[in-house]
């Protein structure tokens, strides 16, 4: 397990290389003169100058990309054009909102995911099953913009149980969860539901049925460990879909988190935060991938790194 470790760490390397040219070209890409969008076509010329300088725009743009890639390596990720405040110390308070949010989101989308997958699966072709399954469309088909202003509609404006925004506890918290979780979890109970389900195929599912073991030891000791490779690969992709659709969610409901930032950075061409914080996302991405390799080789001993 260490030496396979060793080896997708090493693996990130390349790719880890890659978001930081992504990010990098993010800035190059953009139409006409980024000093000129960013201070406005009445700016003085001196003042364009200065801030190409301080951009790095008035090198070639393998050096730009060097000089950017060595302050990336040493965690100087520049200064917000609009606050003059380090980058990192911008976005790191927003990033742990956003951290906080997912992980919640991506916690109750499994737990519900997998809990309707399985009731499903044990209910095949019965009412359940297609009232399970309906729901599950729905969930997947409903945009998180739309049901976030419908919670709070009716759980903010119309009971007042929670606030309708803001970061205040917990209690903040759960309608943007909700919101965000739902289409996760739809996901999720789809390929719970599947998997599961072949699994049930199996002989030695049918063996300990056979034995007269109870249903439920059937189904959570022995079918749903071997059903779970799958569907851990799904809240992995999970977890990164959600952190990146916590950007609608964040905007919605005036979390602050760093997708609310992106926002408003894209808004104010604060083009360095915009470059950083797509870092954060991708980074992460990749990390979550690197523990869902992880844990395959503990929920399937037949896994082998070696």
């Amino acid at each position: 397990m260490i030496n396979y470790l060793i080896r997708r760490l090493l693996m990130l390397v390349p790719i880890l290389i890659g978001i930081t040219m992504v990010s990098f070209l993010i800035l190059q890409l953009v139409p006409g003169d980024p000093a000129l969008i960013i201070l406005g076509v009445e700016a003085e010329a001196e003042d364009l100058e200065d801030l190409r300088h301080k951009l790095g725009l008035d090198k070639d743009i393998v050096t730009q990309y060097v000089i950017f890639f060595k302050n990336t390596v040493s965690g100087d990720l520049g200064e917000s054009i609009t606050t003059q405040n380090d980058v990192v110390a911008e976005i790191w308070p927003r990033f742990k909102n956003t951290v906080r949010l997912t992980v919640a989101s991506t916690l109750l989308a499994t737990i519900v995911g997998l809990l309707v997958g399985c009731i499903a699966a044990m209910k095949q072709n019965t009412a359940t099953d297609y009232i399970a399954m309906v729901v599950v469309l729905i969930g997947i088909s409903t945009p998180s913009f739309w049901s976030g202003l419908l919670l709070i509609l009716l759980f903010s404006v119309h009971f007042e149980w929670f606030p309708p925004g803001g970061s205040m506890g917990f209690i903040s918290l759960i309608l943007p969860m909700v919101t965000l979780a739902a289409p996760g979890a739809a996901v999720i109970a789809r390929m719970a539901r599947s998997s599961m389900l072949e699994v049930f195929r199996q002989d030695y599912i049918r063996t300990a049925r056979a034995k007269g073991q109870k249903e439920s030891k059937v189904v959570f000791k022995h079918a749903l460990r071997n059903a779970l490779i799958p569907t851990v690969t799904v809240v992995g992709l999970q977890f990164g879909y959600l952190m990146g659709g916590a950007v609608l969610v964040e905007t919605v409901f005036t979390w602050p988190g760093l997708g609310r930032l992106l926002v408003s950075a894209i808004f104010n061409r604060d083009y360095p935060v915009v470059q950083a914080g797509i870092m954060f996302f991708a980074v992460s991405f990749v990390f979550v991938n690197l523990i869902v390799d992880i844990l395959y080789g503990y929920l399937d001993p037949r896994i082998s790194y070696e």
